[in-house]
This record gives C-alpha cells, structure tokens and sequence, in this order.
C-alpha cells in the first residue's frame, strides 16, 4: 500500500529547507537504483594499494592485511581496469568476502562467484578487486588541501580515495551516550583514517549543501566533541522545532524519524554526486522510535510531566492494546525506511548503524518519566530501536554496530569492507515490475563466506518514463539561494552574517560583511558575544585585513577598515578592500566581560572582478520596513545597513538596492523577477533608478503575497554582456 504523506508534518519541512527537500531536487527521478534494472552506469571505481610498508608478521595467503596497515605492493598485470558498462538492466553488486577471522580474501576469481536473482542463475559479465587503502603512492605529492567544492569533487573522483560520511542524530541519542560515543570515533580518526581519506560530519538539520568532505582530522574531532544527544528532550532549539513544541510527544518524535530518515537520504544522494563508488555512512543513533509508553506521551511535549497522570497511564503498558499499538508503531517505522533502503542503494552507500549505547541492557532511564516503564515495555522498545539499526545496515551492504561494547572494532572492521571487495555486474532479465528482487551471492571456496546487498527494487514504468524524459534540471544559482534560507539549526553559532561587495578603487572589489548575535530559542542561555574579529587572506597566506568589531556597550573597538553601528540595534558593519579571487576569512567571536573566545569560523569567499568590461551586478541588498515613512527613510538613507535575516511577514514592504556595472558609455537595463521555489516565474518587479546606496532599487510589498519561499532574480543586459543575481526570501503570517 502507498503511504501518504503526513499533511501537517509536510508543511512544516518544506519551509525546513531540509536535506530530503534538496535530495528531490538533485535526484530529479533520473537515476534508478544502483543494483536494480537502471540507467545507472556502474562504476569503475576502486584502485590498487598503493605501494606501502609491507605489515609486520607474516600475511596468511589470499587474506588482506588488517585495515591500519597499508596494503601490500600491487600485483604486476592488475593495472588493466575493465569498463564497466551501464543499462536499463544491468545490475552491479559489491561482495565482501571474508574468512573465519572476519579478513578480507583478496585472491578469488570470477568463477569463484555464484550470484542468483530470485533464485536463478546469472551469469557474471564484469569482474573487479577492488583494493584501496588511503595512503597516496610512493613518490607522490602529499594529498590536496580540500578548500572548496571544485576540489571536493576533484579529489573525491580518485580511486584512490576512501569516503565516509558520520550522521550524528542528536535526536535520537541520549546525552551522557553521546558523551561517551566520543573517544572510540576520535580513536577511529586518528588510528583508522589516511590521508587520502575524505569525511564529513553532519546532523539530522544540516542542509546537504553545508555538508563538507575534508582531510583535517582535527576539525572532524573537535566537530565530534560538541556533539550532544537530546533524546526525548523536546526543547526546542531552532525555529522549525518552534513549530511543533506544543504537540504530542508521540507527534514530535515521528516528525524526528522523518527528519533523520530526510538527512539519511539527502546524504546518500550528496554521496552518491561525488562518485558511484563504494560510500560509508556512520550513522550514531540509538535506534528510531517506533512508539513511546503510556507514562511518556503528553499532549504537549513543551510542558513537563504531571507524576500522577503518569502513574495512572503507566498502568496500561503492558496491555494488550499498548502490544498492538506497538506492533503497528514498528510496521509504520519499517515502511518508511523503505525510501531509505532504497536510496542507499541508489547512490551505491552502505550504511553502519552505531549505537553509542554499547551493551544495551535497557532503553529507558529512572529519570525519563516518574512512572518507571516494566521491565517488559522497556524490553520491548529496545528491541524494538535495536531492530530498526540492524535493517538499516543489513538492507545497505553495511553493519550493525549494535549490543556490542567494542564498538571500535566495528568501526575498524568497516574500513577493511571499504578497502577489499569485488565489483561483479550482470545483465537482469527481470520485468520493470517495480517489484523487491533477491540478490544471492555465494563463494565456492570453503571457509569464505559472501556478503553483499540482499537485493534490490526494479524500476517501474514511471521510472522509466522519468528515465526518458528528465526533469526540469534547477539551476546552481537557484539552489545556492534556497540554501541561504536554512539558517543557523544546530544553534551553534553565537553570530549570524552578511557579505556583499560592490566596486571597490584602485582595481579592488569593496568587501562588506555584516554581522548580529543569533537570537536564541526561548529559555536557552549561553554567554552573549560582544565582538567579532575577521582576518582575511589570500590563498597564499597574504594578509588582506584584520579588523574587529564591537556591539554597543561592549568592550573594544576599532579596526583597520570601518565599523558603522547601523540603525538596526545589534547588527553591525565591517568594510575592506580585496583584490579580486579566492579570500579566506577567519572570523572569531568574542564574549563580553573578557568571556574570550566563544566561537571561530574559516570561510571562503569568492570575489568577483567588478573592473572587467562586461555587464556585472552587485550583491543585491535588502533592507525592511512597515511604513511609507519607513520607505522615504531607507530610500534617502544611502548609509543604510542591509538586513541578514531572509524570514518576514506579509505586514512588511523590501527595499532592494543593487549596482550594474559596464563598460564605457554602454547602459543595461536592469529588470527584477519575483520566482517561485521552484524556479517558475510569477510576476515582474518593477525596477527603478536610485540616487543613494546604489544604481538601480526594487521596491515591493509582501501583503499580496502568499506564505512560503520565493525567489527574486534580477537580470542586467547590455550591449557588454548579461548578468544575473538570484536571492531568496521567505514570507511568513
């Protein structure tokens, strides 16, 4: 049966600008399974161990060496790579294949294979080893420096390049298990990783385009060292959980397995971009939440738990009714993985299920409710979370790090699954039904056992009607503005920032960033900050400018550019000149009251060449008002400071402000058009001249306007060109 989206909790992620709504947009129903009939075209990914330092003792024949060792010298005659061909109906599969230790056995050949769908034969036409061990070959350079995403997806495309990524669900994590989940994954980065690895870290809230693969260790430690589980904690901590603080705890906690099952699968697309090679997933959780005990659910999880009521309903947990209920709890959890499932295994990435809680012996804690859940409801929810982590990886290729207390010899073994494993491909002759096939692997040689993807979901006659006709493809532009509407969502950050430029003297671009404290939820406290330090420099270490600046009635000012205190209480101003190119910022947030530091943040920026010939516009600026007479101020004001914030309500009027440049006498005309989400056009925006703060202004009301999210593109064209600048805005009640 086709599950049906939630109503309620479908309008409040699509204005979330969530990694599940960025994952449709990138997917676009284009590219069908990896193991399943597709037009996927599998990969010829992999490499050969790079030569290293042979591992100490004495290697047992056709075994790999253990995974913090590098690997054996390649053999001659194994640099021939086969091209692996793609189609509706080819179906590729990786088998790990290990012997009774658990090592991977890297000598079998292609007739060592038997692979059944569906309990028939296929014959195997493509047949791969692939053996990587992160280390760079033996007389090359050391691996890049990862700065942006052009060399993300350079470095990510080599086959000598392990991939991992760590999902850390803070949902779903109690806080002293994500405490003590810390030191086996520090250990597993500083022991198990080499430098040709990449990695990322990411939360359930992350939109999929902050998510960054890197090479530095050191700030994927510190990433994991600020990680706190909240689970059923249900204090809200950004404005979407604003959304639905006030509902059942039950209600929250499906929304939460919505948004981690949202971020499991914008992930695996995000991994699935970078290559079609193997992709691992650390996935810290302790398990989904199929359903809560009856001292637990309170119509509005913000209020905290009445002990009486709770004892009342604590009475009917081991019923019959709370058994069935628990049952249909599952079945609901279990058919919504299914999507997860099945995108993995589109996108070619295995999932390792990690829970922090080690040997389980119970789900719930003395202080989780007044009425302490029976020994037999807690047993029934664990095992319950429990079975959710096992599918999770069983369904994936990957494995369960679960009811274990060594958990970083799972981590460990999960390196040597992506260094050893066989590529085999076949040709399926089954019907585009739309239907689960069984995938079975079996290795002749005794004492080797075969593990591989249990099998796949064919395509269906909608899939290969979207295979035909691809859907209209969202330009970067566009996708770069909506991710600027996701704001802050782990409250992490003590400031929030704004940069633009605009044409700066001498051949220089003027660089302007603006900056104000991140307001915080209700009732969180942390110490404010009460300045800002931004050092910025070329890539090459030279020193474009070093400044600070103070928020009113804090300690410390000055800078050697300008600070302005703006007519906005709180947001501040800082300007400089850089010459056009790659600028690297540090920027550091100070606490008031010799607090020190409270937060830092390196970024990188492109600066834009607003001296060359052709039509180019600035970084358009927004500024907000309520009044005609607002307007008449803000207009006449060219000093104005832009707003940061992209929310406003319909009571609102914007006022836009943009420079076009050109060259000579040559004038283009400037149009601005108000777009959809999605890109389709609504309506045309009037544009005109301004004396003050910029060539050319837009000016509009959002009273007619609907709520949601809205694009705004502004076009310039001359006789020296076009240009295009596309900001994003969203309008609330």
């Amino acid at each position: 049966m086709q599950r049906l989206p939630h109503a309620r909790l479908a309008r409040w992620l699509r204005p979330a600008g969530l990694a599940a709504c960025l994952a449709v947009l990138t997917i676009a129903g284009t590219r069908p399974a990896a193991q399943q009939p597709s037009g996927q075209q599998p990969a010829s990914q992999g490499a050969q161990a790079p030569a290293g330092q042979a591992p100490a003792g004495q290697t047992p024949a056709g075994q790999a060496p253990p995974a913090d060792q590098p690997a054996a010298p390649v053999i001659p005659g194994q640099d021939a790579q086969p091209i692996f061909r793609g189609g509706i109906n080819f179906v590729r599969v990786d088998v790990i294949a290990t012997d009774g230790k658990g090592q991977p056995v890297i000598d079998l050949k292609q007739e060592d294979f038997d692979v059944l769908e569906d309990n028939q034969p296929q014959t195997v036409e493509q047949f791969r080893l692939i053996k990587v061990d992160g280390n760079p070959k033996i007389g090359e350079p050391p691996p890049r420096v990862i700065r942006n995403r052009d060399d993300e997806e350079t470095e990510a495309a080599r086959e000598d390049v392990r991939i991992f990524a760590i999902l850390l669900d803070d949902y779903h994590v109690r806080r002293s298990n994500s405490v003590s989940v810390r030191e086996p994954l520090t250990r597993f980065i500083q022991t198990q990783l080499r430098p040709n690895d990449m990695i990322a870290v990411m939360y359930p809230l992350t939109p999929v385009f902050d998510v960054s693969f890197t090479r530095d260790h050191a700030s994927i430690i510190g990433a994991i060292n600020q990680f706190e589980g909240r689970k059923y904690d249900y204090r809200p901590k950004n404005q979407l959980e604003e959304n639905y603080v006030r509902y059942p705890t039950e209600t929250v906690e499906r929304i939460r397995n919505e948004v981690v099952m949202g971020a499991l699968r914008g992930l695996s697309v995000r991994l699935g971009s970078l290559r079609e090679g193997r992709k691992s997933v650390i996935f810290v959780s302790e398990g989904f939440t199929a359903i809560l005990p009856p001292q637990m659910r309170r119509q509005d999880a913000s209020q905290p738990e009445n002990p009486i009521q709770a004892r009342v309903q604590g009475g009917l947990q081991d019923s019959s009714v709370e058994e069935t209920a628990a049952w249909f709890g599952q079945s609901d959890v279990n058919m919504r993985m299914r999507d997860v499932y099945q995108m993995a295994n589109r996108n070619n990435t295995s999932v390792y299920s990690l829970d922090p809680r080690g040997l389980a012996v119970f789900e719930f804690g003395l202080d989780d409710s007044a009425a302490t859940p029976s020994f037999a409801t807690d047993r029934r929810v664990l095992q319950m979370t429990q079975d959710t982590l096992r599918s999770l990886s069983e369904e994936t290729d990957g494995r369960a790090i679960v009811n274990r207390n060594t958990l970083y010899e799972g981590l460990s073994q999960m390196v040597r699954d992506s260094s050893y494993y066989y590529l085999l491909g076949y040709s399926s002759k089954a019907p585009t039904d739309g239907k689960f096939h069984d995938i079975k692997v079996r290795i002749k040689r005794r004492g080797v056992e075969a593990r591989a993807r249990r099998g796949y979901w064919s395509a269906t006659a909608n899939d290969m009607l979207r295979a035909a006709t691809p859907a209209k493809e969202v330009s970067k532009p566009v996708l770069n503005a909506l991710a600027t509407l996701s704001g802050t969502i782990q409250s992490k950050s003590y400031v929030r920032t704004w940069v633009g430029t605009e044409r700066g003297s001498g051949g220089k671009t003027k660089v302007t960033l603006v900056w104000e404290p991140t307001p915080l939820p209700a009732g969180a406290r942390r110490d404010p900050p009460g300045a800002l330090g931004v050092l910025a420099a070329t890539p090459k270490g030279d020193l474009v400018y070093r400044g600070r600046s103070s928020l009113p009635g804090a300690p410390g000012t000055g800078s050697s550019g300008t600070a302005a205190a703006p007519p906005t209480a709180g947001a501040q101003r800082l300007t400089f000149e850089a010459p056009p190119g790659k600028l690297e910022l540090r920027l550091t947030v100070e606490g008031t009251n010799g607090a020190g530091t409270l937060d830092r943040e390196d970024r990188s920026i492109e600066v834009p060449d607003l001296t060359t010939p052709q039509v180019a516009i600035t970084t358009p600026r927004i500024f907000r008002g309520r009044t005609a007479r607002d307007m008449q101020a803000l207009a006449a004001d060219g000093s104005a400071t832009p707003v940061i914030a992209r929310e406003f309500s319909r009571s609102e009027r914007l006022l836009i402000r943009f420079d076009v440049y050109a060259a000579g006498t040559d004038a283009p005309k400037a149009t601005a058009t108000l777009l959809s989400r999605a890109g389709d056009k609504m309506a045309d925006l009037p544009v005109m001249p301004t004396a003050a703060g910029g060539t050319h202004a837009v000016e509009m009301g959002l009273n007619a306007i609907p709520s949601g999210e809205y694009l705004i593109q502004i076009d310039a064209a001359g006789a020296s060109g076009t240009a295009s600048e596309v900001i994003a805005i969203r309008v609330g009640s």
